[in-house]
This record gives structure tokens, C-alpha cells and sequence, in this order.
């Protein structure tokens, strides 16, 4: 049985270098299952790699076809960006086992959509400091900088990802990033156990 890997964790955690490497890994095989924003594409991302960047108009009509799966809506300081997970009818979880990027909401979402026994959580952790020098570093690179909006989601953070949540989700296991080889490590291996247990 497949499984699909919810990876999650707070801004500038590593979620984006953990994930491409995740991918690339053989032992793993996993497909992406890629998410949907209405927000700027930023410099060095790529269409249909992190995101399929879309608009306002686009997320209307495919919530009216019923094929969204999950979503989060953020009011920044940039006007309102929406982030999505479109059911796709070519998601073979009997068979495959995918990847994305995800909140702890599109976790739960996902869990009550494809079933707790499908969907594997990935919670990436890193110090807080190390983070906000990682985004500011990110952010100083862009062509246009929102130095605000890094603001913005560096403090939602901590609510979107509060112990309080985090254990309602039930999710117990966690991997700490201050070593990427290592953290990677530790991930294959509860992938493969979890690939192993479902088996």
C-alpha cells in the first residue's frame, strides 16, 4: 500500500531542500504531488516545481468543480495569497508512494481525505534564530524583497505550528534540521518502517 508523505515544518526550516532531496532519493521512489498558490513566484522557483502558480479566478472554478482537497488562505501584507492541494486523478496511493509540502491543516485534511492510514506526517524543526537568518538571507535575494511579509510569517508561525496543534494532529515524531545529512537520514528510515508497517 502507498503512502503519501505530508512533509511540514516552520518558514525557512528546510522544507523546500529536504523535499527535493526526498525525491531524488531511489530508495524512496516518490512521485510529487504538487500544491497550487496564488502568490508571486519567487526567484529561483520554478512553475510546477514547488508550486503551480495560479490566480484568484482559477482556485474559484476548480473550488466549484469540488476537486480541492485542502486549503489555507493568508491575508499579508501583499493582499490575500491562497494555498491549495488539487485531487488528482492521477494519485495512486494503492500502489505509489508521494510527496508534498504541506501545513499542519493540510495534514489534517489530507489524513480525513485519503484516510490516517495513507498519510504519513514529516515534521521539520530548527531554532528559531537559525530560521529567521536563513529567510532574511532568502528574502534579501529576491529581485523585490517583502521583508514585511517575512515579518508577517515568521510570527504566524508560531501559531500555526503550536504544540497545542501539533498534538491535536497526533503527530509525535519530529526531525530536527541543524544537520542535513543527518535529518535526511532519519526520514528515509521512518519512511521506509512506516512503507515496511503498512505493508
Amino acid at each position: 500500500m502507498g503512502k503519501l508523505i505530508c512533509l511540514m515544518g516552520k518558514s525557512s526550516s528546510g522544507k523546500d531542500t529536504i523535499y527535493k532531496r526526498l525525491m531524488a532519493d531511489p530508495g524512496l521512489a516518490l512521485r510529487p504531488i504538487v500544491p497550487y498558490t496564488t502568490r508571486p513566484i519567487r526567484a529561483g522557483e520554478q512553475e510546477g516545481t514547488e508550486y503551480f502558480f495560479t490566480d484568484e479566478a482559477e482556485y474559484r472554478r476548480l473550488r466549484a468543480e469540488g476537486r480541492i482537497i485542502e486549503e489555507r488562505s493568508y491575508s499579508t501584507v501583499h493582499g490575500l495569497w491562497r494555498y491549495f492541494t488539487v485531487a488528482d486523478r492521477g494519485i495512486d496511493l494503492a500502489g505509489e508512494n508521494y510527496c508534498l509540502i504541506g501545513t499542519l491543516e493540510a495534514y489534517n485534511s489530507l489524513r480525513d481525505y485519503y484516510g490516517p492510514d495513507k498519510v504519513l506526517p514529516v515534521l521539520i524543526e530548527l531554532d528559531d534564530g537559525e530560521r529567521l537568518s536563513r529567510a532574511l538571507q532568502r528574502e534579501r535575494a529576491q529581485q523585490h524583497p517583502r521583508y514585511e511579509e517575512m515579518c508577517r510569517r515568521f510570527l504566524a508561525d508560531s501559531q500555526d505550528f503550536s504544540e497545542e496543534r501539533i498534538k491535536e494532529a497526533g503527530i509525535t515524531t519530529r526531525f530536527y534540521n541543524d544537520e542535513l545529512e543527518s535529518c535526511l537520514e532519519e526520514i528515509h528510515t521512518y519512511i521506509k518502517q512506516a512503507g515496511s508497517s503498512a505493508g
